[in-house]
């Protein structure tokens, strides 16, 4: 008798930890299900956050139509009789990004680029010797108008680089952008 009862009772014992062991298992495909889960939401948002395409403006102004190259710029712009804008920047350049976020900020010069330019900006310098009439150095900006003429004579406040702007000197620039509207139509 009392064997059975021993036996009973081991019995018992393992049944308990046999229905202990089916609960961790469970809790175990649980928690690796939600871990799974977790780990899936979280890759989908990484690609969201990676799936966004750098645009042509480049942080310049989104709301901006930018053309891909110098060549792509002359032909628009003579099809449009638009003035064509050209910055040359640097993406490392601290300069360059400085202007950048004061250029993007300035809503008159949004404006003015928007509907009265042809824009492009390069992180490349052209072929186009005319586009470096006082060296090759970033930022700067030059105007060029239908007739494929650089406006040579638009420039900034410097002695030493006649085409570069500083974040300060947005109400320059905006009144640069004027003169050579006005240029534009006072040759046609």
């Amino acid at each position: 008798m009392r064997q059975i009862r021993r036996r009973a009772g081991t019995d018992t014992r393992f049944l308990l930890l046999s229905s202990s062991l089916r609960g961790q298992e469970v809790m175990l495909r649980w928690f690796v299900l939600a871990l799974f889960f977790g780990v899936c939401l979280s890759a989908g948002e990484q690609k969201k956050k990676k799936a966004k395409p750098q645009s042509l403006s480049r942080g310049w102004g989104d709301s901006i139509t930018w053309v891909k190259s110098y060549e792509d710029g002359l032909a628009k712009m003579v099809k449009s009789q638009k003035p064509l804008m050209v910055i040359h920047h640097r993406l490392n350049c601290p300069h360059s990004q400085a202007l950048k976020k004061a250029f993007a900020a300035e809503k008159s010069i949004q404006k003015m680029a928007k509907e009265d330019f042809i824009m492009l900006n390069l992180v490349e310098e052209t072929k186009d010797k005319n586009q470096a009439p006082d060296g090759y150095y970033v930022p700067r900006i030059l105007f060029v108008d239908p007739s494929k003429t650089v406006r040579t004579s638009i420039v900034g406040k410097y002695n030493s680089h006649h085409y570069n702007y500083k974040p300060d000197d947005m109400a320059i620039l905006a009144k640069n952008m004027k003169k050579a509207k006005v240029l534009l139509h006072a040759e046609l």
